[in-house]
């Protein structure tokens, strides 16, 4: 069997036709996208390796060749990112396949590897991606993040007790006020990312040409919210619905009610990570909650710089001891000072200690889970009052996540 060390790893250029060609067969292969769904969604071939052009060219895509064979490729798409009111540098990990015959050499952990440092290297200290493994990316110091939560309403479920002064109007898919209410959300919301051009790209790739735009107005004609949505074989599926306010979610469901003499039912996804059973009269509905988005800490001493904390908290002088055994730069003990809504690092005598490993960390500063929650996980070793003081200096929300590129 030969080893990665057997192989080259370079990044892909864009320009280069042979590039694009074997990073679309190895996607086709690997994802197992036959001509027959490409056909059903009405794209060809050329159409595909024109419309992955962009993110060869916008990302950096690090391939492993076996000669001049492309066995492997790792990409990370930049993005901004949203933590508890700070835009932070992030990489959208996407892409991440290698042929069948080629995997269990260790060549997807070296692609990582120095895809993350270079990462590094441009001030991108996290990174997220949605998952094929879990177990496997677990191992390799990522962890869960967000949710993703489905929900199946019947017709006579759909409120109709709901009303809200405003007014909503299908739009196009390019329209401005559907863009940059978006843009406001993400702004507003910890979690979610800045969609630029080509995340709106990837946003609607494989959608539907039928699928519409609905956005609420309110009485001064401001946009404060939105759904996607298609109605295909007596359902309407919505693919995402985002409001700013109250009445603008009142507004939004006041609007799906409108269509019940069209409809049997409504499927949708929420991202909010809080069930929508309880508010509904007849709460009596099918919902799943499942895993979305894992996180990973790239650089724990420049994440550390911007990351906002409770300012209500207090002052806290604690020491993470961090395990991390693939970016061994983190691999080490932190000294860290929180007050005053910031943390930094500081050579000061720390009050308490902590130990955990990159992930807990990661699941933890992104607020998917409290530090009480994960030491009755056994996921952080310490002292409990050690425990209590972390949790009174953090924030304690999910993430809002619901781009996929």
């Amino acid at each position: 069997m030969n080893s990665v060390e057997n192989y080259a790893i370079r990044y892909l250029e864009p320009k280069d036709v042979k590039d694009l060609d074997q990073y679309n067969a190895l996607l086709r292969y690997t994802f197992q996208v036959t001509e027959d769904e490409l056909t059903a969604t009405g794209w060809k071939d050329e159409e595909i390796k024109q419309s992955k052009f962009p993110v060869l060219e916008r990302a950096d895509v690090l391939g492993c060749f076996d000669g001049d064979t492309l066995i492997s490729q790792f990409a990370v798409y930049p993005l901004k990112m949203n933590i508890y009111g700070e835009v932070f540098p992030v990489g959208f990990v996407t892409s991440v396949c290698t042929y069948p015959e080629y995997t269990g050499q260790g060549i997807m952990k070296k692609l990582m590897y120095q895809s993350l440092e270079h990462m590094k290297q441009q001030g991108r200290p996290f990174a997220l991606l949605y998952p094929y493994s879990i177990p496997l990316y677990h191992h390799l110091g990522w962890e869960i993040i967000s949710n993703k939560i489905s929900f199946n309403i019947k017709d006579r479920q759909i409120p109709t007790k709901v009303k809200a002064p405003g007014y909503v109007r299908r739009v196009d898919w390019d329209n401005t006020d559907f863009h940059e209410l978006h843009s406001h959300f993400a702004s507003i919301t910890h979690g979610c990312l800045f969609r630029n051009a080509l995340a709106w790209e990837e946003y609607w790739r494989w959608d539907e040409d039928d699928t519409n735009v609905a956005v609420y107005y309110n009485t001064k004609d401001k946009p404060c919210g939105f759904m996607v949505y298609l109605i295909k074989n007596d359902i309407m599926h919505i693919k995402e619905m985002i409001y700013l306010n109250r009445e603008a979610k009142k507004g939004l469901w006041e609007y799906i009610h409108a269509h019940d003499s069209m409809i049997d039912a409504v499927h949708g996804y929420t991202y909010f990570s809080e069930p929508i059973a309880f508010e509904m009269d007849d709460g009596d509905i099918k919902e799943t909650i499942r895993p979305y988005a894992m996180g990973r800490i790239i650089d724990i001493e420049s994440f550390l710089q911007d990351y906002p904390c409770d300012p209500d908290g207090g002052t806290l002088y604690i020491e993470l001891e961090i395990e991390d055994h693939l970016l061994l730069w983190n691999n080490r003990s932190f000294r860290l000072c929180f007050s005053d809504g910031t943390c930094m690092l500081t050579d000061e005598p720390a009050e308490y200690k902590l130990k955990m490993e990159i992930g807990t960390l990661t699941t933890l500063l992104l607020g998917y889970k409290t530090a009480e929650r994960l030491y009755a996980l056994e996921r952080i070793e310490g002292k409990q009052e050690a425990v209590d003081r972390l949790d009174d200096v953090l924030f304690h929300k999910i993430p809002y996540i619901s781009d996929y590129i």
